[in-house]
């Protein structure tokens, strides 16, 4: 009866971001409320009598993960491109949860971001199947399946 199984957590943080050089408003700094769903593909457990029979991971487990990897690192923080960092260098502490990055930090790339950070905190601990960054209650990014 072992057969696959998905098992999905979500997962809420905010965020400010702004795209460098976009042609609309997002080149100013604003802020989301993002909703990340992580979902693993496995077979649950079946060792009767173990703690964990019957799972694929103990959700807490994938909270525990999660969190470390992900939502610690962007929750109230500010994401900009490294090319942005004079502007954001004052000091000042409303800048002191500011992140730069190589990339634009734009939904799609600060998905795949969370995705790499998932895979390496994931290690032996299960298959990453799916990713799905809400942006707006409209907008959202996926990897995976």
């Amino acid at each position: 009866m072992a057969q696959p199984v998905r098992v999905t957590k979500r997962f809420h943080f905010e965020m400010a971001h702004a795209l460098r050089c976009h042609d609309g408003l997002c080149a100013n700094i604003h802020g989301h409320s993002y909703v990340l769903d992580v979902t693993l593909l496995g077979t649950p457990r079946h060792e009767p009598g173990h703690a964990k029979d019957g799972m694929v991971i103990d959700f807490s487990e994938l909270k525990k993960l999660v969190n470390t990897a992900v939502v610690d690192r962007y929750d109230h923080a500010l994401v900009l491109h490294e090319h942005d960092r004079a502007q954001a260098s004052s000091g000042h502490e409303l800048f002191g949860r500011t992140l730069f990055t190589p990339w634009q930090p734009s939904c799609e790339n600060v998905l795949l971001d969370i995705v790499e950070r998932l895979q390496k905190a994931l290690a032996g601990k299960g298959v990453l199947y799916a990713v799905r960054l809400q942006e707006t209650a409209t907008s959202w990014a996926e990897w995976g399946a």
